[in-house]
């Protein structure tokens, strides 16, 4: 009985919902006839409130035409297509009779455009990004689109919680004043960058490579300690090259975490990485897939020893050497195709350079775009191709980081296409153009010299010629210098630079009894000898006098005081190897220069002058600490008598803990005692840099030195009176080294170790912190 009532019950419930179904299905039906069943014929269609829209747009948007049949739902479609149109507030169809009236209101126009609130964006950067403009057609969805714009750019600015409301206060004639009220809230800094995975390199080592910082006592100068996704996204690129030059070719970056502190007044930064294992190259050979072509000659020109860090730095060397080899053989459309094998027990990579021929395509033209005041041929001239030559995908990539690598460009991509046959491309390069011009005004101190004043202009792309351009003038308490400089790059349309150089300089320091002028004139010609070699070239015309020396001082510097102003004229050579930068080893590098200049092409002075440099680095200990050495030496050999004060070497800044002319031959009958400088020079410098143990955002390191060399030999000892023999200085001391915002600062504290009675031993001196 309760099995039959439960059945009963299921078969009325059932019924209910089938007669409710389908009673909403007859309402529904019943509802579409009726309004379908609606229509309207209209013979004219009456337009009214539209002041600067043509009757023809807004029935072409309706899509009525005279004498058709129209359902209630094409009249509704036909609101909707006015309404979507985007020229009117609002839109109303009346049918009456036979008469379709449409009308409507148009959007106002913008008489102008308000920014309020804004103090850190000027109003001239917002104006640029927004759609907007007036004397347009106000339109509320590309308003809300260009807050949305400038809220995008606060963003970039550090300052997260910005917000932007648009607004219009109406005018007179259908004109609306757009006004956009800012408030920007305060900058979110990047208060920490850390690191989970690295065990190899520190987190403060890895920090340096970033271009994003934290928060330091500079941050109101510094602006990249705020938090901009697109640099984090640049940042995992550098993170990923920087271990790949090492060797860890299975590096991945896992994720980058970015949290707001609990405060919400700043990011923590944290890259999760995996760094994987370090490879050495293992056997490094060339292997050709060209028949009649022997493999021998291109061994011949792979540097990679086994047992060095992998690096694709090496790879590309190689690859370049190779394939300017073949072109230089005859052999045009060879590629150069690395075949890495692994070996995981040993951490070696073998690289089988395979020798093919790649297809044969031609490069049928390039095109340019992007370049307003950049003349096409500064940056045609970084391509070694020409149209009709073998196309070389390598070569392509190449030229575009040679482009990039001018300085005048924000960005600049070369792509390929396929050209008008399948055997040749169109190369599109598109640069964007950058400020290349600068004009400094500064001041700068110096220990010995004290405060001066520094007024520089240097344009990199004069006249989009790709010419450089300066000029400037540096003074202090007691010297003052003035410079002129011109350098074409491409002279004659080769990799030939001329450069001219002319300066004025005075001096009348206080560690010297007399005074100096000199104006100088040389042009000079560089040019690329090897890969990491240049050979320069130049001619030097120079007039210098000594003046205004004291009745007391050396009888050298009365006889130079004596001789006036004397002309030199002068040709000589520079050579210079730098492998700083293009070297297989990230961590070290090398920078050779030697120079000698021969006077006598007419002019007062017979000379021969040589100066040597030699200066190495490296990083140890994981690179927390840099070691450097740096070796310098010179010689002065006169042919016409005695070498002048003003050509002798000083040994200035050679040697820390000395004074300016603080050792070396001295006069010690003179009254002043004065430093007259010496024939030869040698100096060595050995230096170590390093962390502190100081929160990393002061940008304070700290450093050691050990310096030691000396100044002598004269032609004239005045009959032995003035002890010119080699006696070697020596002094030891620490550094602090100071990142700023004007430059690196290096405050060195000084203790002579070896030292003569009439030297001048100096313990502190404050000087900008270089490498080399």
């Amino acid at each position: 009985m309760a099995a039959c009532w439960g059945a009963f019950t299921q078969s009325v419930s059932l019924f209910k919902k089938l007669r409710f179904t389908g009673l909403a299905l007859l309402a529904f039906l019943v509802t579409t006839l009726v309004v379908n069943a609606q229509s309207y014929t209209f013979n004219t269609v009456q337009i009214e409130g539209n002041q600067r829209v043509e009757q023809g747009t807004i029935l072409t948007y309706a899509g009525i035409a005279r004498g058709e049949r129209v359902s209630a739902g094409r009249l509704n479609d036909a609101y909707q297509n006015i309404l979507e149109s985007g020229l009117f507030e609002s839109v109303e169809l009346e049918p009456r009779g036979s008469t379709l009236i449409i009308r409507v209101r148009e959007f106002p126009t913008i008489n102008r455009i308000s920014i309020e609130g804004n103090r850190r964006i000027k109003d001239e950067a917002i104006l640029g990004l927004l759609q907007s403009r007036p004397r347009r057609v106000y339109s509320p969805t590309v308003a809300e689109r260009d807050a949305a714009l400038i809220t995008q750019a606060y963003a970039q600015a550090g300052r997260f919680a910005a917000t932007v409301t648009p607004s219009i206060i109406r005018r007179s004639d259908n004109r609306v004043d757009l006004v956009f009220d800012i408030s920007e809230s305060g900058v979110i800094e990047i208060e920490r960058i850390s690191f989970t995975g690295n065990r190899d390199y520190s987190d403060r080592r890895l920090r340096r490579v970033l271009e994003t910082k934290q928060a330091g006592i500079f941050r109101q100068l510094i602006g990249r300690d705020t938090f901009v996704e697109d640099r984090i996204e640049f940042d995992k690129q550098v993170l990923r090259d920087f271990y790949l030059s090492r060797g860890y070719v299975d590096f991945q970056t896992l994720n980058v975490s970015s949290e707001l502190t609990r405060e919400r007044d700043a990011f923590l930064i944290t890259f999760n990485v995996r760094e994987g294992q370090q490879f050495k190259f293992g056997q490094v050979r060339a292997v050709s897939l060209i028949d009649n072509v022997d493999e021998e000659d291109f061994q011949d020109v792979i540097n990679i020893r086994p047992g060095v860090t992998y690096s694709p730095t090496a790879i590309e060397t190689v690859i370049t050497r190779m394939e300017r080899l073949a072109l230089q053989k005859g052999l045009n459309f060879v590629r150069v195709q690395p075949n890495v094998s692994r070996n995981d027990r040993q951490q070696t990579l073998d690289i089988n350079f395979e020798i093919t021929r790649g297809p044969r395509v031609f490069v049928e033209r390039i095109d340019i775009e992007g370049n307003t005041t950049t003349l096409d041929r500064v940056i045609r001239r970084q391509f070694r191709i020409v149209e009709g030559d073998p196309f070389n995908p390598r070569e392509i990539r190449q030229s575009a980081e040679r482009i990039r690598a001018l300085g005048l460009f924000a960005n600049a991509e070369a792509n390929v296409r396929e050209g008008s046959s399948p055997d040749t491309v169109i190369i599109d390069v598109d640069v964007e153009e950058q400020n290349t011009g600068s004009l400094n005004f500064g001041a700068n101190f110096n220990a010995n010299d004290g405060i001066g004043l520094a007024v520089g202009f240097r344009e990199r792309n004069f006249l989009g010629r790709g010419q450089s351009l300066s000029f400037g003038f540096n003074t202090s308490a007691d010297n003052a210098s003035y410079n002129f400089g011109f350098a074409e790059p491409a002279f004659l349309g080769r990799d030939l630079r001329f450069g001219i150089d002319l300066r004025y300089a005075t001096t009348d320091g206080r560690f010297s009894d007399y005074a100096t002028t000199l104006a100088r004139f040389s042009p000079s010609l560089s040019f690329p000898v090897s890969e990491n070699g240049r050979l320069s070239v130049r001619y030097a015309l120079q007039q210098d006098e000594i003046s205004d020396v004291e009745d007391d001082s050396s009888q050298l510097v009365i006889q130079d005081g004596d001789a006036g102003a004397l002309i030199t004229s002068s040709v000589g050579y520079s050579y210079t190897f730098d492998n700083r930068v293009t070297g297989l080893n990230p961590n070290a590098g090398i920078l050779l220069r030697f120079s000698q200049d021969i006077a006598g092409l007419g002019g007062d002075r017979e000379y021969l002058r040589t100066v040597a440099f030699l200066g190495a680095q490296t990083a140890v200990l994981n690179e927390e600490v840099t070691l450097r050495a740096i070796f310098e030496g010179g010689a002065i050999n006169t042919f016409d008598g005695n070498s002048r004060i003003t050509d002798r070497f000083s040994g200035n800044g050679k040697i820390r803990g000395f004074e300016p002319n603080g050792y070396g031959p001295r006069d010690l009958n003179a009254e002043n005692e004065d430093a007259v400088y010496g024939n030869i020079f040698a100096a060595a410098r050995f230096e170590a840099d390093f962390p502190l143990p100081l929160p990393e955002e002061y940008g304070i390191s700290g450093g050691a030195f050990f310096d030691i060399g000396s100044v002598w030999d004269l032609d004239d000892d005045l009959g032995g009176t003035i002890d010119d023999d080699l006696i070697l200085r020596s002094s030891v001391g620490l550094s602090f080294l100071w990142t700023t915002p004007l430059g690196p600062l290096r405050f060195n504290f000084a203790q002579p170790l070896s030292i003569e009675d009439y030297d001048n031993p100096q313990y502190f001196d404050l000087s900008i912190s270089t490498s080399f």
